[in-house]
């Protein structure tokens, strides 16, 4: 008996020893319309060592995500997303463990970076894959050296790939279905997929800001993200719930200051927008920046004059008239006031913004949709009503999280 005892309290602490902590989260919507799929972040820095998590709101198991942020082995931070009905409010309890390994849950996102193998001749079907990659900035040609030119991600609603070279342009893929799609066509979608129904490439971008690309600014034009000592693309996170991909510039000269610079992108589940997150190692108070998003051919312009800048436009996405054929695009980006310097008058090239910081930080949001979508947008009148909708109750009425 007193065996017996003995084996039961060792289980029971063993069991407590391996739950850290529970955190009862509280989650409200402040909007009186549905939310779904809403980002919820808790950072884990005063939570010592966690190895997995389980989320749970009553007895419903919910999906969560643990992410090593600055790569040192260690988990800085947990989310899992919420669907919240007009004004609710909703309680999960949020379980740390210091043993164990992450969850698995059914992926929602997808990221890759590929260098090219030479002994594969069917464009989707590469399979150097790669977590990071650095060129020196004397490189000559780095936008050639990775498959699909640069890391690519996606959410059931959008897909991007952000070109490895001094542009760091963002382009477009557009889908036909809510559907993970880039591991099967990587950026280069067959004639056969695209009697499936699979989606391409619908942005021609050229040395424009595609959607959303962080420059410099000379005080008449943007600049490029040239000189540097060297650049790097890296993969963060793969999700299940979110991807987090990273731009790292070192040394990059700006007038008389030079500078380390990193340009997070997070894709959420669910999200057709991005998280765009610039750190610098330094204050940069003295210098300028740009950013945008392009003016594509012929396209109708919508701005609010408080950092919601949107449009409306056909053009064909590649010089192949074969194989591709005119598309139809919606852009936005959303930038927080007290970043914006100026906004610009539209030029051939771009619908720009100047942009600053006081600090080492500033942020902003891009957004997309394909006119072939089944679930989304086909004119500029509704498109612009999104864009006005998604700022005022997604953007400027974050859901309220508390613990």
């Amino acid at each position: 008996m007193r065996k017996y005892l003995s084996l039961v309290l060792m289980v029971v602490f063993a069991a407590t020893a391996m739950a850290q902590q529970t955190i009862l989260v509280t989650v409200e919507n402040p909007t009186s319309v549905l939310r779904t799929d809403q980002p919820v972040v808790i950072p884990l820095s005063n939570d010592g060592q966690v190895q997995s998590a389980l989320v749970k709101a009553g007895d419903e198991e919910i999906p969560c995500q643990l992410d090593d942020l600055d790569q040192n082995d260690c988990f800085d931070e947990l989310c899992f997303l919420a669907d919240l009905k007009a004004k609710e409010k909703k309680q999960f309890s949020v379980t740390l463990y210091a043993e164990g390994e992450p969850r698995q849950y059914p992926a929602r996102v997808y990221a890759d970076l590929l260098v090219r193998n030479s002994k594969v001749k069917e464009k989707n079907k590469h399979n150097n894959f790669l977590e990071s990659i650095t060129a020196r900035g004397d490189c000559a040609d780095p936008y050639h050296i990775l498959h699909h030119h640069g890391v690519d991600f996606e959410s059931e609603l959008n897909g991007i790939r952000i070109y490895f070279d001094k542009r760091q342009t963002i382009d477009l893929y557009g889908k036909f279905q809510k559907r993970l799609e880039l591991e099967a066509t990587q950026f280069y979608t067959t004639k056969e997929q695209k009697a499936e129904g699979y989606g391409d490439d619908v942005l021609w971008v050229g040395n424009t800001f595609g959607l959303g690309a962080f420059r410099g600014w000379d005080g008449q034009q943007p600049t490029m993200i040239e000189p540097v000592r060297s650049r790097t693309q890296r993969i963060i996170s793969y999700g299940p719930l979110r991807t987090i991909v990273e731009l790292f510039d070192r040394g990059w000269q700006i007038g008389q200051q030079k500078v380390n610079m990193t340009v997070r992108y997070t894709q959420y589940a669910g999200h057709r927008d991005t998280d765009v997150d610039v750190f610098f190692n330094q204050p940069v108070a003295r210098q300028l920046f740009s950013t945008g998003i392009i003016n594509v051919k012929d396209s109708e312009e919508y701005s609010d004059h408080q950092g919601l800048r949107g449009c409306w436009g056909t053009d064909w996405p590649s010089n192949d008239h074969e194989n591709f054929k005119p598309e139809t695009v919606g852009l936005g980006i959303c930038i927080p006031m007290q970043y914006v310097k100026s906004e610009e008058p539209a030029n051939k090239d771009n619908y720009g913004f100047v942009v600053g910081t006081p600090d080492r930080h500033l942020s902003y949001k891009i957004i997309y949709c394909s006119a072939n979508e089944s679930f989304g947008y086909h004119s500029a009148k509704e498109w612009f009503s999104f864009l006005q909708n998604w700022k005022q109750s997604e953007v400027e009425q974050p859901i309220r999280v508390s613990y």
